[in-house]
């Protein structure tokens, strides 16, 4: 009798204690939780430091150039502009909820966001600047001096600093609240039916064995062409740029489809212009499904229910340079 009132009475407590759990249902995305800053004086720093375009060498690109936060965290373009106007060797993904993949750039050659944020300083093609270069700037001017004792508690301006604080604005980019989250927490009215049918369209053919969790997508590679080859102009290799095997040719990330709506053109060459075209490359390619029109439609209507509240802040107002601030050089020749 005592061993039954004890499951009962176990019973009990585990059900008053379950519905914040038992609200999310049991599906392949899950929804995206608040961001969490731990470090106040971090996140500020490094959100002046993607916003400077001083840690260029022509003073002009900054990280949000490409990462634009008023665009979804990319710049819509089928490729970046860098220094002097190159034109960059792959379409931006977005920094929003980046710090959710398991790896960064597209070919996953940065284990986290600290080292990726050091990377575009110093490519030739991007900002063009040396990390020598962007750390003597930054030395220079002494508000920022100030900035990095509060922030990491000692004085002193290093790249591994500067990537540290960047790291830790970019881990505050994530956009909860999506329709499609309300939905999962049980608010049935938050998408429509044909979002819906659009979703379980999504499920059943397959696409949620890549656009999955959280980040719905981002947790692994994947061949750009399963069923048929993608055709590209892109000398892109994936990640057998990063392991130098062969089998790894157009493996790339697999990208997040939060805020898909947002970060047009898409794939990693920015072939697809819309997420209608998307559906269709992705259909035939990686499934062997050709989509009908309004198969389509409600695919294209579930995705743009995965937007979420973007990033709201104060824009940084940058601390002035001075007479022993390195001077950015535009003009000079990209071959120097």
């Amino acid at each position: 009798m005592k061993f039954r009132f004890a499951l009962v009475l176990s019973a009990s407590i585990a059900a008053l204690a379950a519905p914040a759990f038992a609200q999310v249902k049991d599906e392949p995305i899950q929804p995206i939780a608040p961001a969490k800053v731990a470090n106040k004086a971090m996140v500020e720093l490094g959100k002046k430091l993607f916003f400077d375009p001083r840690l260029s060498k022509s003073g002009f690109i900054s990280c949000n150039s490409c990462h634009n936060l008023s665009m979804g965290g990319s710049d819509n373009l089928r490729t970046s502009i860098g220094d002097h106007w190159q034109e960059g060797p792959i379409n931006a993904p977005t920094v929003l909820n980046s710090k959710l993949s398991l790896a960064q750039f597209w070919d996953g050659r940065a284990k986290d966001l600290k080292a990726q944020a050091g990377g575009p300083i110093a490519n030739p093609g991007e900002m063009a600047s040396t990390h020598k270069l962007a750390v003597d700037v930054l030395t220079s001017i002494p508000a920022y001096g100030a900035e990095f004792q509060k922030a990491f508690g000692t004085p002193g301006v290093t790249m591994d600093r500067v990537t540290d604080a960047i790291a830790a604005f970019e881990e505050t980019l994530v956009t909860p609240n999506s329709r499609f989250d309300k939905w999962l927490k049980g608010d049935r009215k938050a998408i429509t039916p044909i979002e819906l049918a659009g979703y379980n369209l999504f499920k059943d053919s397959g696409c949620v064995a890549c656009h999955n969790g959280v980040a719905v997508g981002g947790a692994s590679y994947q061949k750009m062409g399963v069923v048929e080859p993608y055709k590209t102009d892109s000398k892109a290799q994936g990640r057998a740029g990063v392991t130098g095997v062969d089998a790894d040719r157009m493996n790339f990330k697999v990208p997040t489809l939060r805020n898909v709506e947002l970060t047009y053109p898409y794939f990693h060459d920015g072939g697809a212009a819309t997420l209608e075209a998307a559906v269709e490359t992705m259909g035939k390619l990686q499934l062997g499904r050709t989509f009908s029109p309004d198969e389509n439609a409600k695919i294209v209507a579930f995705l743009k229910t995965l937007t979420g509240d973007q990033p709201k802040f104060e824009m940084p107002i940058l601390p002035p340079s001075n007479n022993a601030t390195p001077r950015p050089t535009p003009f000079e020749s990209a071959a120097k």
